[in-house]
């Protein structure tokens, strides 16, 4: 997911006795407490590499891109050249996407919305492309752990986390307050927290290294620390109350981290009271009977956007499973569901068919796969799965996803 790094290098699945001892092997069967991740899924594409299955070729582009990634230098908030309103390195900034210098205004303040128009600034000096690119890494590094047990996976996975998180000379502070600031307007906004949607994969890493001999019970009591605070930031904060408040996907995108942090810190309950209001909160005021989702329609790349509000509804109904509340059976009285909502984008996971209305950008369509994907793991449904036999194609780098596609019918 998000995978930043694309170059591989050359190693056979002749390697994989090398790479997977048989009695760590033989440990890692054991399902991993991921919340996203299928755990059983994993365990099944996991029993049968090196078998000439439908597994072999992601799993090799999964091991290489965690080889590449053993050279990378670990990341930190304070590598960044610009620093928030707080004067503390230690506090992550970003600037907003769609916000431009106003031509009219001699300094070009206050910035002006243009929206679907990504500002190439948002890359420049701020911390926003080094948390997609740790997240991305933690994951890879972590998953590659699992399936081959070999330790140097866990060991380049923490480093990167220490850096990240934990070191107290080189971490983030547990808050978004300065992110997505807009120049000559503000100094961060709720709407930033949107960005730490790409922490979600963080949680399940740490769950496929919970065995490593590298992710020592110190490394784990202070992610559970950091987690705690920035959840209860979350929660509490002007920015995050605000972004809670939100209707179209930065509502949905909040629900997904509150509840993947709280679970991950062992905050249940909270965690089962925001799934329970999302089923009103998110599905009954998102989705149409006819599966439109109206609020994110109304952006300039309407298809990108249903594509990601769904990605948040996949994710929330998976994690929702994990505390019994079903939010993907649940159904209002019009007949308004997730399914519904994804039958509705579906279809253009074929690239010719063309989306109705006139995006100023294509959208990602191949990221319509993985919702089929976890959406076959709750009901058949042939058009679904003759999309994914149809159109998904060859494996390519970072679609960890594959590994999880074991519903076959």
């Amino acid at each position: 997911m998000f995978l930043l790094i694309k170059k591989p290098l050359l190693i056979t699945l002749t390697c994989f006795s090398v790479f997977i001892s048989f009695a760590h092997a033989q440990k890692l069967k054991i399902k991993p407490e991921t919340l996203v991740i299928r755990s059983d899924a994993l365990v099944i594409s996991k029993d049968l590499l090196g078998k000439n299955t439908k597994y072999d070729i992601p799993f090799k582009q999964l091991v290489e891109e965690a080889d590449l990634l053993l050279k990378m230098k670990p990341l930190s908030v304070l590598d960044k050249s610009l620093v928030a309103a707080s004067g503390d390195k230690h506090d992550y900034y970003s600037l907003a996407t769609y916000w431009w210098p106003d031509p009219s205004k001699p300094n070009g303040l206050p910035y002006i919305r243009h929206d679907g128009e990504r500002n190439p600034e948002i890359f420049k000096g701020t911390d926003f492309n080094e948390l997609i690119l740790v997240s991305n890494s933690v994951e890879t590094l972590s998953l590659a752990y699992w399936y081959t047990g070999n330790e140097i996976y866990a060991a380049k996975a923490t480093q990167l986390l220490n850096c990240w998180f934990i070191n107290p000379a080189t971490r983030m502070n547990p808050n978004l307050q300065y992110a997505q600031a807009i120049k000559g307007l503000n100094d961060g906004r709720g709407i930033g927290i949107i960005e730490t949607h790409y922490l979600v994969p963080i949680v399940d890493g740490l769950a496929l290294i919970e065995g490593s001999s590298s992710y020592t019970e110190s490394d784990k009591n202070a992610m559970h620390e950091w987690l705690d605070k920035f959840y209860i930031w979350l929660t509490t904060s002007k920015n995050g109350l605000d972004e809670k408040a939100a209707k179209n996907n930065h509502g949905t995108w909040w629900d997904v981290q509150a509840v993947d942090f709280a679970l991950a810190v062992g905050r249940v309950n909270e965690a089962k009271t925001i799934l329970e209001e999302a089923k009103i909160k998110r599905i009954a005021l998102q989705i149409e009977p006819d599966g439109r989702q109206p609020l994110e329609l109304e952006r300039t790349n309407s298809l990108n956007y249903s594509i990601f509000n769904l990605e948040a509804l996949t994710t929330l109904a998976r994690l929702g499973e994990r505390v019994n509340v079903d939010l993907w059976k649940f159904t209002t009285q019009d007949g308004r569901n997730i399914s519904k909502a994804l039958s509705y984008v579906a279809p253009f996971a074929d690239t010719s068919k063309k989306w109705p209305k006139e995006d100023l950008h294509e959208a990602k369509r191949e990221r319509i796969f993985p919702l089929l994907v976890e959406a076959l793991h709750h009901d058949y449904n042939m058009t679904w799965n003759e999309l994914l036999h149809q159109f998904a194609g060859n494996p390519v780098s970072g679609q960890h996803w594959r590994l999880t596609w074991v519903n076959e019918n």
